[in-house]
């Protein structure tokens, strides 16, 4: 067996033992298709003792690069919009904007999808091809068309499947408007996260056809959904819980924060909850639904750390730190901000603090809503 069959074998095995990978059709499929065959580009490491953003390349037959694509982790493949290890000698600090998911989230997502033989997907982000290539092995290439907004990857991606001799429908393109030429579809999954659910892709989802997609905010928390279309042609279904992760499509990115407000002025009380809200995952889940415009950011100010609240759109602000044992707020601009985080958080501790798997995402022609 060669090195990489070990690997490869090693990694569906584990997938296996901790119930990413479920069931013979994708067992078969991730056994069929190699890893590294989708990362020859290199990929990026965190640099060791440095902050988030800081990163090394590694480069194909570099010592740890085919160790690196065998593990479970997510592999970031470009940074900064344009730039691939090939480009970098040392290290980068930018932030990531394309990556190699995790297999297991990966095989976890295909799994919950729950296709079935000869059913059409369309896949929302091509990104490296390797759940491209997953998804043509399980259904056959011409039953998937997959849709990557960065021409520079999706050129990347199309060389890949190509070299493993599979040629799927590929459209460099927005995915967040699907792809109309193939409707309607079986399923679409997106390996981006949106903030919200895009009604095209309702419209191009047959009835009793599936939508699996991460819905995320500028607060960094998200949650993977999967909505059933209905024949009124609106779509709901639960979260599904285990705190997914992924980038935001790239037009769904919060806008800068540029210069930021006199955050000396406003109206300053005592606050009924603290920062903890925006550190629990399930609970910025909830302020995120409260306050959708809001960015968050740490600043220094007086001898204190204050947590802040800035929504760019409207002007509005709040900053919460703590004094002694109680927590005070300052606010300014049209929305008090913190005002309506108080409510809404307050409204889901009074109804017993449900998880995110008790939650309901509804879409519509007049928008989406999400309820617990």
């Amino acid at each position: 067996m060669t090195e990489e069959a070990h690997l490869h074998r090693l990694l569906l095995d584990r997938m296996t033992s901790t119930g990413s990978l479920r069931t013979e059709p994708w067992k078969r499929a991730a056994a069929a298709v190699p890893r590294h065959e989708f990362l020859r580009g290199g990929f990026f490491r965190r640099a060791h003792g440095s902050d988030f953003t800081a990163w090394h390349p590694v480069r194909r037959a570099e010592p740890g690069w085919l160790e690196g694509c065998y593990t479970d982790e997510s592999l970031v493949t470009q940074i900064a919009g344009t730039i691939v290890p090939e480009d970098i000698r040392g290290r980068i600090t930018r932030e990531p904007t394309s990556s190699s998911t995790l297999p297991s989230l990966v095989l976890r997502m295909l799994e919950d999808l729950q296709v079935e033989d000869g059913h059409q997907v369309l896949e929302i982000g091509t990104g490296t091809g390797y759940s491209t290539a997953l998804l043509c092995t399980r259904l056959g290439e011409d039953n998937v068309t997959s849709v990557e907004y960065d021409p520079d990857v999706a050129a990347r991606a199309r060389a890949a499947l190509g070299h493993v001799g599979l040629y799927p429908t590929l459209v460099t393109g927005d995915g967040l408007l699907g792809h109309g030429e193939g409707a309607p579809y079986d399923r679409i999954i997106a390996t981006c996260a949106v903030r919200t659910v895009p009604t095209q892709w309702v419209e191009q989802t047959r009835p009793g056809g599936l939508i699996l997609t991460t819905i995320g905010g500028w607060l960094g928390a998200s949650e993977l959904a999967r909505l059933t279309v209905h024949e009124d042609g609106t779509a709901s279904g639960p979260l599904l819980g285990g705190g997914v992760n992924f980038m935001l499509a790239r037009p769904h990115l919060p806008p800068p924060l540029g210069l930021l407000p006199d955050l000396g002025d406003g109206k300053e009380r005592e606050s009924t909850i603290g920062t903890e809200v925006l550190d629990d995952w399930t609970s910025r889940f909830v302020v995120q639904l409260a306050v959708p415009g809001a960015q968050r950011l740490t600043l220094e100010r007086d001898g204190r750390t204050e947590d802040v609240l800035v929504d760019v759109e409207t002007g509005s602000w709040a900053a919460v730190y703590q004094d002694g044992g109680r927590w005070l707020v300052r606010q300014g601009g049209p929305q008090p901000l913190w005002d309506t985080v108080e409510e809404q958080t307050g409204r889901w501790s009074g109804d017993g603090a449900p998880s995110l798997e008790k939650f309901t995402v509804t879409v519509a022609a007049e928008g989406q809503t999400i309820r617990w």
